[in-house]
């Protein structure tokens, strides 16, 4: 399994040294034990002791401006709404799990020598070389902008591995949101550790919204960037039989921010 995994990513052109950010969903690979170990240590083998892989480890569980709340809470009295909200778990960097994020993300953030960053709502999980470097001093005011992981990223030359998923949870794109002419912003607010207490935090950020990014990474593919001279843009294949895409995260970025700023009509934020 490891071997077929290995071969699979080296035709997607992964490579020692390289730094992938990787979002995972493993459901074709249910029938495979320990499959989320598996890809990992397939990753790792691929990129050698240079490289590094980055996962998202978001949290929505921790907040009361997100959509996860809104689905919870629909309905409740306020006798329950207060008793819900007592037990929110509060957001701690080296314990709070991350399950929406999938399998493979929490593999990542609970393999011997991962290291996480500490915003409460948009932290990464890393291993690897560069793991410690790309992922120090995350604003926690920023969720993905220029103080966050992502931007870190960008300017490291790194590459976006998507199996199994579409881009429409391609995050690198909320990078672009950022770079856009004023982009909306909005409150935000969730429930944290901070000296062994657990405290609320508020903090306004960018509006983001990821409804077109499915609409948007079609439009890159079709692009010029994903044509000679950057042939190696985009590149597809499979991975453990998941449907899969390799692409550079600075040409997708840059491209993502003239689309958006040509093509929003209105803002809107769901995290």
């Amino acid at each position: 399994m490891l071997e077929r995994l290995a071969a699979e990513l080296r035709s997607l052109e992964v490579r020692p040294g390289m730094t992938l950010l990787v979002h995972a969903s493993l459901r074709s690979m249910r029938t495979v034990p320990g499959a989320a170990e598996a890809v990992l240590t397939a990753l790792r083998a691929v990129l050698g002791p240079g490289g590094t892989v980055v996962v998202p480890s978001f949290t929505a569980e921790n907040s009361d401006t997100s959509p996860h709340y809104r689905e919870r809470t629909r309905g409740m009295s306020a006798g329950q709404l207060a008793r819900y909200r007592d037990a929110m778990p509060p957001f701690d960097p080296a314990h709070t799990p991350a399950p929406a994020m999938g399998a493979l993300a929490e593999a990542v953030r609970r393999a011997p020598g991962a290291v996480r960053s500490t915003h409460p709502q948009t932290s990464f999980a890393a291993v690897g070389a560069r793991a410690a470097e790309l992922l120090a001093d995350h604003d926690g005011t920023c969720h993905l902008g220029e103080r966050s992981p992502l931007a870190r990223l960008y300017d490291a030359g790194a590459s976006v591995l998507m199996i199994g998923v579409g881009y429409d949870v391609c995050s690198s794109f909320h990078l672009s949101e950022y770079r856009i002419p004023d982009p909306p912003r909005r409150m935000y607010r969730c429930v944290v550790l901070r000296d062994g207490e657990r405290r609320w935090t508020s903090y306004e950020d960018v509006d983001l919204d990821d409804r077109d990014f499915e609409e948007l990474g079609m439009a890159f593919e079709k692009s010029g960037l994903t044509r000679p001279p950057y042939p190696e843009a985009v590149l597809h294949g499979k991975v453990g039989g998941a449907a899969s895409v390799l692409l550079r995260i600075k040409e997708a970025v840059d491209f993502g921010s003239v689309w958006l700023t040509e093509n929003r009509r209105c803002g809107g934020a769901r995290p």
